[in-house]
């Protein structure tokens, strides 16, 4: 048995890894989107690094699109497998790559008007909507977190809550060979042990394998503001102060929720300024109706919420923007507002056009509120640049950057430690660290061989090792 990284290594993007067995059968563990990666992200996504035909099965640990977001090419490129996952994962990745293939149409519709005025040849989406939609008949949910099925006589699945959004898994394996049965255990992207919405990640059978991510494997979110409180002092200090607006690139699933959630919850206690609030994303839109139509995945604060409030993600002076025409109004709007939008790297989406009309003058903000690839643009305004460039276009940055690094959907070290505490790490083979920067992967792997785990390895892309 051995397995191949061919994507999330040493990068948090574009998640997919091989697993391949003496018998010939591969299984294919997420198949997710490189994103943020500049020039090399259109290659990224066009070579797999493996045959999609050669593939005999595919699990999908959540829906995000860094985990999801290529299935339609798998499937398009000759994958003929079931998709297992959750019952979750399964509506919210419909909704996410339904999305995605619209932008695939939509960005080369765009590219090939200027290629043909430069007599260049026409581009191909990398899927179509058609391709979408075929690809979604492939999810298999599995109902029940913490109970193994068998998907054939040599593998036996499990999925675990991992508590990062809706729907999201820690995947398990069992794997027999020469009656010889190991398990491999895959994080998924961890959650959050006191998130606001979820459960808490759950404890796993050990493993004589595990991959786990490290996106903040080097970070604390303890040691920040708390974000609820963040939240409000910039809505006071830019809306209500210097009367501007505060532009929030948000991911449409998972951050767009904990932040209206948040702004609810100051509602109810009367500490929520009074200024309107937009969330101008189709796609949140739906993927806060799938939040509420999946209670089970609640803690047992929001459980306690729903008793007194039948929507603990609406207030009044909330406003949903459906259409591009009221999208665009909202560049003419004098009055100070707050708009939630996406994409939460400010890499595409309708935010990308709020940040270009608002990023000159200095009474507005952009407030960052997650993980940015630093070459995307939300990355670059969290480092400080003085001029980006936006459809081409270049902009003085005028308006003030501000960030919230504790509100994340990503576990920090102590939530990834806390995560892997059910295990006993002598008996761990050998441990791989996944999604992460390398320069904190390498700091994480400091940390964990300081308690107990002998074998730990950063896999870099397309590195394939053998594990029995």
């Amino acid at each position: 048995m051995k397995i191949a990284f061919h994507g999330a290594a040493r990068t948090v993007t574009g998640s997919k890894h091989l697993i391949t067995l003496r018998n010939g059968k591969k299984i294919l563990l997420d198949c997710g989107m490189f994103q943020g990666m500049g020039k090399d992200t259109e290659s990224l996504n066009r070579d797999f690094g493996f045959d999609p035909q050669e593939v005999t099965y595919m699990v999908l640990s959540h829906a995000h699109i860094d985990h999801s977001g290529l299935i339609p090419r798998l499937v398009k490129m000759g994958y003929k497998g079931n998709i297992y996952c959750t019952p979750g994962t399964r509506d919210l990745t419909e909704i996410l790559l339904m999305d995605s293939a619209e932008i695939q149409e939509d960005d080369v519709k765009f590219s090939n008007k200027k290629r043909a005025k430069e007599g260049l040849p026409y581009l191909q989406p990398l899927y179509t909507v058609d391709d979408a939609k075929i690809a979604i008949k492939s999810l298999k949910p599995v109902a029940k977190y913490d109970t193994w099925i068998n998907i054939d006589e040599d593998i036996a699945l499990m999925f675990t809550d991992a508590g990062h959004i809706v729907g999201a898994a820690s995947v398990h394996l069992r794997i027999t060979e020469n009656g010889k049965t190991e398990q491999i255990s895959f994080s998924g992207d961890i959650g959050r042990y006191n998130d606001a919405i979820l459960k808490s990640p759950a404890t796993f059978p050990q493993a004589d394998y595990v991959l786990i991510e490290s996106t903040y494997g080097s970070t604390l979110h303890a040691d920040a503001a708390p974000a609820d409180a963040e939240l409000l002092r910039y809505i006071r200090e830019t809306c209500i102060e210097k009367r501007g607006k505060l532009i929030i690139p948000a991911f449409s699933v998972g951050r767009t929720q904990e932040l209206l959630y948040a702004l609810n919850n100051a509602q109810l206690k009367g500490t929520l300024p009074k200024v309107d609030i937009f969330v101008d994303s189709p796609l949140s839109t739906e993927a806060t109706a799938v939040t509420k139509a999946h209670p089970e995945v609640f803690n047992r604060e929001v459980s306690d919420l729903l008793k007194r409030d039948d929507d603990p993600f609406d207030f009044p002076g909330l406003r949903y923007v459906k259409s591009v025409d009221e999208s665009k109004l909202l560049n003419y709007r004098k009055e100070p507002c707050v708009i939630i939008s996406a994409s939460g790297m400010a890499e595409a989406g309708r935010v990308k056009h709020h940040i270009a009309n608002n990023i000159d003058e200095p009474q507005n903000t952009i407030l960052i509120v997650g993980y940015c690839e630093p070459q995307s643009l939300g990355g670059r305004l969290m480092r400080g640049a003085k001029e980006v460039s936006i459809y081409g276009t270049r902009f003085e940055v005028k308006a003030e950057v501000g960030v919230i690094r504790s509100m994340s959907a990503h576990g920090d070290y102590e939530d990834l430690r806390q995560w892997l505490a059910c295990q006993d790490p002598r008996r761990i083979k050998k441990l791989f660290l996944v999604h992460g920067e390398y320069d904190v992967q390498t700091i994480f792997k400091n940390w964990l061989l300081k308690r107990d785990f002998l074998d730990i390895e950063i896999p870099d892309k397309h590195y394939e090792v053998g594990l029995s």
